[in-house]
């Protein structure tokens, strides 16, 4: 999107090298420097903020359900709900983000999401609560502006890495969402600051939501103010000074779209981050129903999935960039199939066990395949279509929520949970399977394709590698 025709008056220094597009080809994980790291930062950490009130009643469930008189059934529904808008936003804010940059639509998302997180207080019957997780649920579209955000960033050698850290810290949301409002907040409010009320437990889930509605506008304020779209800039005087081609969010979006690629992945996403939306809603009531634990406690045991997306979804991304490295892009596409496979084995295992401690272990070793798995899509998703990165991404992220919504239909139908799990197992299997048809243009997949001359792990087309070898030689 970047117009290389117009000469550039200065040559810009950052604190990271980079490459001809003045993407880094370097991570300073402790670095906070602008353009690039300050971006990673923002990016992960506003994924946070978004999944903390994305997922924020969540372990208030059984005190909510309590207080309204509503049945396990209506709950679902709600879970169902709280996802559902966001595939919308996931398909509407990835074409916006090529147009206009990831800051701007991270900060109105997270603006958005906290009016209505602030308002969960006052929500009296069940369609209020319907209505309150719907629109709370777009605060999960901020994950395409994450990942967009962080393409734009950095080189396509580190890439899957990068986008595996920030979604992965970002998805940490869900299990600290568990404990510091099912553990720590939830019991202080009814315990000690609520303790003297006729219904303390009432007061408190009922107040309790304020706090990370007020996080959330207050990070989006940072976030517009203080960083970049890109490397170059902001978007907006990008194109004011020719720099930067206009892009249409419809052509973005068509380019996306097109793509049998695009639909592939978007499969397989569904059976890793479907699968954890999943757990986030229902891990916390699942101990508390079939293993008899208090919320607190089952909150903190659900917080585990969660937890596993400091290093694992990280760890998927980077096994991708060493299996694109060693082995070209079928690297890539045998390790997404392998996680894929391994997770819903391990769902199997953990639907059928009824010991505490080995549930708990195997829900361990199942988060970190579902996440290795989402941070490998996104190693995947930058080399499906170049000129319309956000339209992949959203379209791609939006098989999420979509899973999420199929697999909480299954746990709502299903009159035994473990046939709900065994359900979303298979499909889980099934979809490792459909990595047989990734075929990305110039790479040679599992079954077609072949790569090109001369291709790198880089991903750059064999005539450009010509031309510059013939510039080195001269």
């Amino acid at each position: 999107m970047i117009n290389e025709d117009v000469d550039k008056t200065e040559e810009r220094k950052f604190a990271l090298p980079v490459n001809s597009e003045n993407k880094a080809t370097e991570l300073k994980i402790l670095s906070f420097a602008r353009p690039h790291m300050r971006a990673f930062h923002y990016s992960w950490w506003s994924f946070f903020i978004a999944f903390f009130i994305w997922f924020s009643i969540a372990p208030l469930l059984p005190a909510v359900r309590k207080t309204l008189d509503v049945s396990k059934k209506d709950i679902w529904t709600t879970n169902i709900v709280a996802v559902s808008g966001d595939i919308f936003c996931r398909f509407l804010f990835g074409a916006i983000t090529d147009k206009f940059g990831a800051r701007l639509p991270m900060g109105f998302v997270l603006l958005a999401a906290s009016i209505p997180t602030a308002m969960t207080g006052l929500v009296t019957n069940l369609t209020g609560l319907i209505f309150l997780r719907l629109f709370i649920g777009v605060a999960g579209s901020s994950f395409v502006m994450c990942q967009c955000w962080s393409t734009r960033m950095f080189d396509k050698s580190i890439v899957g890495v990068a986008n595996g850290l920030v979604g992965g810290w970002g998805n940490v949301g869900g299990g600290v969402t568990q404990i510091v409002m099912g553990t720590l907040l939830f019991p202080l409010f009814r315990d000690v600051v609520f303790k003297d009320a006729e219904d303390p437990e009432t007061s408190a889930w009922r107040t309790v939501c304020i706090i990370p509605a007020c996080v959330a506008a207050i990070t989006a304020i940072v976030v517009i103010t203080t960083s970049e779209d890109c490397p170059d800039g902001n978007y907006k005087a990008l194109k004011q000074e020719g720099r930067m081609v206009e892009v249409s969010a419809a052509a973005s979006f068509r380019g996306g779209a097109t793509d049998l690629n695009t639909w592939l992945l978007y499969f397989q996403y569904a059976c890793c981050f479907g699968v954890e939306l999943t757990m986030n809603n229902f891990s916390a009531t699942y101990f508390v129903e079939d293993f008899g634990l208090s919320v607190a406690s089952a909150s903190a045991i659900a917080s585990i999935f969660g937890f596993m997306n400091i290093f694992a979804r990280g760890l998927g991304g980077f096994m991708s960039d060493k299996c694109m490295a060693k082995y070209g892009m079928r690297g890539r596409i045998i390790w997404q199939a392998l996680t894929l496979i391994a997770e819903g084995c391990l769902i199997f295992a953990f639907a059928s066990t009824k010991n505490l401690g080995v549930a708990i272990f195997l829900l361990t070793l199942f988060s970190i395949f579902v996440q290795a798995a989402e941070g490998s899509t996104y190693g995947i998703v930058p080399y499906v279509n170049t000129s319309a990165p956000g339209a992949v991404a959203g379209i791609v992220g939006a098989g999420g929520p979509t899973g999420a919504v199929l697999f909480g239909l299954g746990f709502r139908q299903f009159a035994k949970v473990k046939h709900a799990y065994y359900f979303m197992a298979g499909i889980v299997v099934a979809s490792g399977l459909s990595c047989l048809f990734i075929t990305i243009k110039g790479h040679r997949g599992l079954l077609f394709g072949k790569d090109l001359p001369q291709s790198s792990a880089l991903n750059v087309p064999a005539p450009q590698a010509a031309e510059e070898d013939e510039e080195d030689k001269q």
